[in-house]
């Protein structure tokens, strides 16, 4: 990734009694860039997050917002972080302009014309002189997107966003944070335990397991070229394709191999003169679901309230 980080957590630790929660987790965030953050239950998801905003004091390594510590320099580097956890809270007597003017108190220089833009940003301009008990949950939500960008911080860090929220809230929700990510150059760091959802919002993924960063990658990574194919004898089948060089495994009644859409002709032509019968051949694309369970060896996903 070119650019300089907004946000570096350097060999982060966790211990609690004799047990270490945390073990050595580095990970750099980048303006522009959103991050999605899995794990199965108990991986230790929520505890990165509590020392990322300094709600929990690391055990050794720091967390560095924009070049200061959170440590040593808590006031500065908070500052620049917006949160979002879900369903957040508002006042719902009174309207939402009401509620962003009064938590844009809570930071110094939120000018009216900041408070204009962030109501632009998140598409509210038509509801937003209403009272916030006449929202939808989806509104709710977009409203505290606005709130956590009042101050114009340089990092986002939401936990399960989406929440209870339906399919179109979850669209819409998805489409302004991405918006808002592009537009103001904001690392977003998002932890949520909707698979095709992360797969959808995010540019890259993290994966945690017993407190170890096991795997980083870019969603484009995940979509690399596979086929399946079904063919009789499937044992004749794998030795043929193996003897070509395929990288391959089996899925179902079939193989899935790992190759370019020019080299299937060949492969069949060469399956069909060993004697094979074949019945199926059809591009093949893994979801982050059976990508994500391969990588934690069957772990259950983080359902929502996980620690």
């Amino acid at each position: 990734m070119d650019g300089k980080p907004i946000v570096q957590l350097k060999n982060l630790s966790k211990t609690i009694g004799k047990k270490k929660i945390i073990k050595n987790l580095s990970l750099d965030l980048y303006p522009g860039q959103i991050t999605g953050f899995l794990g199965p239950n108990g991986a230790g998801k929520t505890t990165t997050i509590r020392m990322m905003v300094g709600l929990m004091k690391p055990t050794s390594g720091d967390v560095i917002i924009d070049g200061q510590s959170i440590q040593a320099h808590f006031e500065e580097s908070i500052q620049k972080v917006g949160v979002i956890v879900e369903n957040p809270e508002m006042y719902k007597y009174m309207t939402g302009y009401k509620n962003l003017l009064h938590f844009s108190r809570m930071h110094k220089g939120v000018s009216k014309q900041r408070i204009d833009e962030v109501i632009r940003q998140v598409g509210m301009q038509n509801r937003i002189n209403e009272k916030v008990s006449s929202y939808s949950l989806g509104m709710r939500q977009r409203l505290g997107l606005a709130q956590a960008l009042l101050h114009n911080p340089k990092f986002l860090i939401l936990d399960e966003p989406t929440n209870g929220l339906d399919p179109a809230g979850i669209r819409e929700f998805r489409l302004y944070l991405q918006k808002v990510a592009s537009e103001s150059g904001v690392a977003v760091f998002v932890s949520s335990h909707l698979l095709s959802e992360i797969e959808l919002l995010c540019d890259r993924i993290a994966v945690i397991q017993n407190g170890e960063l096991i795997d980083i990658k870019n969603v484009n990574e995940l979509h690399h070229s596979q086929y399946y194919i079904q063919a009789e004898p499937v044992e004749l089948a794998e030795e043929v394709l193996s003897s070509i060089g395929f990288p391959l495994a089996r899925h179902d009644k079939g193989l899935l191999i790992d190759t370019e859409e020019q080299h299937i002709p060949g492969a069949i032509q060469l399956l069909v003169s060993a004697g094979a019968k074949i019945y199926t051949v059809q591009p093949y694309r893994a979801t982050l679901e059976d990508q994500f369970l391969e990588m934690t060896g069957g772990g259950q996903i983080a359902q929502a309230h996980a620690k």
